[in-house]
């Protein structure tokens, strides 16, 4: 079975040269099939680079299944005599015993359903309404309103300099994107509105529907995968092109894992994490 690996950029054929760049193949060793076409966006949101899956290796022809032989008849034993036997009436069958149902359940009387606290206020302490909190909210209600989406907008301050700003509604992947890149730019424009101030600097970070979480989880998940293979086949692994914070979720998941080290290349946007084999690491 041949062997593919799935690279963005922002053409197709971009991305297909950052796959050859990754594998050391030229045009001829491999083929490829286009998952996505590139889309431009506005104003830098909504926009989906091309995808491509690249084939690579030989392939191998599955070798035909062995047909069973057909089993052999077995041989009819000889008929024995039968002798008459005396009619016996066979006794009648006892009735079935009737299954015990079980007790019903007490019905209790329903009771208004109590409204569940948003996991994030359990994580992040109450809610904040102080001034860049009011800036946070402000810019994110006209930005959604040109963006026609429809969400609650919650603003945290775990810590002094950082604020967790949650979107909570329904049907907000049109705000997330792929990979989260339109969210990564609501967050950067969000930043870069509060902070035009000259009251002080702060950290917004933006989620909606636990996208952070679940994303982390991938790259981590991705990141033990590909160790794997650096170990085996003992050569270096680049990685597609990842934000600031991504590629620290990366190092970070393989930094205590021996035989590998990981290293950032290239310049934003297409920054990307290396992963190397170390055979002097344990």
């Amino acid at each position: 079975m041949r062997e593919f690996i799935d690279v963005t950029g922002k053409t197709e054929d971009e991305a297909i040269q950052n796959a050859l760049r990754q594998l050391g193949l030229d045009r001829d060793d491999v083929s490829v099939e286009i998952l996505e076409r590139a889309k431009s966006g506005f104003l830098g949101l909504g926009s989906c680079p091309a995808k491509v899956r690249v084939y690579y290796g030989e392939e191998t022809e599955p070798a035909p299944a062995p047909v069973p032989e057909a089993p052999k008849p077995p041989k009819a034993a000889p008929k024995k005599k039968e002798e008459p036997k005396e009619e016996r009436s066979a006794p009648a069958p006892k009735p079935p015993k009737a299954p015990k149902l079980p007790k019903a359940p007490k019905v209790q009387p329903e009771t208004p359903a109590e409204e569940v606290p948003a996991a994030p206020a359990a994580d992040y302490g109450p809610e904040v309404d102080d001034e860049k909190a009011q800036a946070i909210r402000t810019f994110l209600s006209g930005l959604l309103e040109q963006m026609d989406s429809a969400a609650d907008i919650r603003v945290y301050q775990p810590e002094k300099g950082r604020y967790k700003v949650i979107l909570e509604g329904k049907n907000l992947g049109a705000l997330i994107g792929r990979r989260g890149e339109t969210l990564d730019a609501i967050q950067q424009l969000t930043s870069y509105a509060v902070n035009r101030s000259g009251s002080g600097r702060v950290r917004v970070q933006l989620d909606a529907e636990g996208y952070r979480e679940k994303r982390e989880q991938s790259l981590q998940h991705l990141a033990r995968k590909v160790a794997a293979k650096v170990v085996k086949y003992r050569r270096n692994f680049t990685l597609e092109p990842m934000n600031a914070y991504e590629r620290h979720v990366i190092h970070t998941a393989l930094q205590d894992v021996p035989g590998v080290t990981t290293y950032s290349t290239g310049t934003e946007p297409g920054r990307r994490v290396v992963v190397a084999y170390d055979r002097d690491k344990k």
